[in-house]
């Protein structure tokens, strides 16, 4: 082993930096070959990672993604109403595409053994390993900090000893993962349930103290459940997201604090913000109020609550999932329209909503309308709940029975 690679899935945070010199002199690794996926996150972060890289000695790959991640990951998202106990997912649905571009640079140089930083107690050890794992099914998987139970005072004390450039971490109180969709913040005494979180660890909202007096309306079009433009503005997917990210985020819009139940069952505090995602999901479920049937839209918030659960958990190559999106995919056929919003201190109004597919008849529903001849409906109602009537007569007549 000692002149194979490994590829260190890299973020360039305290974790993964000190599995670098970890893999050489535990694993037993020569060479170590980082690869940072580009997902939307800082781009400072991206340049960061790549010269802390340089400064250990790896062989650093970056791979940008957001455009790939936008498409074909939250827009899926928007198909399915992509929600987990009340937040749009963000993480979740990024692990996936990182695990699947840390595989194509390792079939590229012919690697077979990896590692990352996640720990034992997260969710993400669940959803990269799964990725690789599917990818590349022969695979070797390493987790340092899992494998070592490691705490964070050993790795800042380890990092030391064996020169790791760690200032940003030690300057960074927070704990934060940014894509495009969305950014979550945690540690410290935001895992207290009843901390307030200081305004200092939001970046991309505004307090609503702080947001504008004036309201801010925009019009979003859909295409088969796909946003395509902004205000009339054609844009492509990342384009569209990180526009209506600063739109969205000026008005306090996407700030989320929820008690979030992991997949290992521990129960966390999270931050969130996700200011474009929480729009074009309330946008898209408008739009699919207008196109879809009562039927469609009652099963498919069941279809879209699986698709949701098998998304956090990184599942992403489940057989069940694809065969949720033929559903899901189907339904969106007819979700073409445009949507009519306003953002104001943290709120989202719809102001207005229309589509070619709209099952809306204004000549059949106008109260001043005969052409819906409201004298048939009189057998209809006559006959509505039987059953239960009759059940209510029956529990009066023999009460004293039962």
């Amino acid at each position: 082993m000692e002149n194979s690679k490994v590829l260190l899935v890299y973020s360039g945070g305290l974790d993964t930096s000190v599995c670098i010199p970890l893999m050489r002199q535990e694993y037993g690794y020569k060479n170590v070959v980082t690869v940072t996926v580009d997902v939307g996150q800082d781009p400072a972060d991206i340049q960061q990672a790549a010269e802390k890289a340089k400064i250990l000695g790896t062989e650093h790959y970056t791979v940008d993604a957001k455009e790939e991640f936008a498409k074909d990951f939250c827009f899926a998202a928007v198909r399915a109403n992509g929600d987990y106990q009340g937040y749009p997912m963000s993480t979740s649905i990024a692990r996936p595409l990182i695990a699947a571009k840390a595989v194509e640079v390792a079939k590229k140089l012919g690697v077979k053994a990896f590692a990352h930083g996640c720990t034992g107690k997260g969710n993400d050890q669940f959803r990269i390993e799964f990725g690789i794992r599917t990818l590349l099914p022969d695979s070797l998987i390493h987790a340092p900090v899992r494998e070592r139970n490691m705490t964070r005072t050993w790795e800042i004390e380890y990092a030391k000893k064996n020169n790791v450039p760690i200032q940003q971490s030690l300057e960074k109180i927070w704990s934060i993962d940014e894509n495009l969709w969305g950014r979550s913040i945690e540690g410290g005494r935001l895992e207290e349930p009843d901390f307030t979180p200081p305004e200092e660890i939001f970046q991309w909202t505004r307090s609503v103290e702080k947001t504008p007096d004036k309201s801010t309306e925009l019009k979003i079009q859909f295409k088969k459940g796909n946003p395509v433009s902004l205000n009339g503005e054609y844009l492509t997917p990342a384009q569209l997201v990180l526009k209506l990210n600063a739109l969205a985020g000026e008005n306090g819009i996407g700030r989320l604090d929820i008690m979030e139940d992991r997949m290992m069952g521990l129960k966390v505090r999270e931050n969130y913000e996700c200011p474009a995602a929480t729009v074009l999901l309330k946008a898209h479920k408008a739009l699919e109020n207008l196109v879809l049937t009562r039927d469609e839209i009652r099963f498919k918030k069941t279809v879209d609550q699986e698709w949701s659960k098998l998304a956090y958990e990184g599942l992403w190559w489940d057989p069940f999932k694809s065969n949720l999106e033929f559903f899901i995919n189907g339904t969106q056929e007819r979700v073409t329209g445009e949507v009519r919003l306003k953002l104001y201190k943290g709120q989202i109004s719809i102001l207005g909503r229309q589509s070619h597919w709209a099952l809306y008849s204004e000549d059949l529903a106008s109260f001043d309308s005969t052409t819906f001849d409201q004298r048939e409906s009189t057998g209809a109602v006559k006959n509505f709940g039987m059953q239960s009537r009759m059940y209510f007569q029956l529990k009066e007549k023999y009460q004293k029975e039962l």
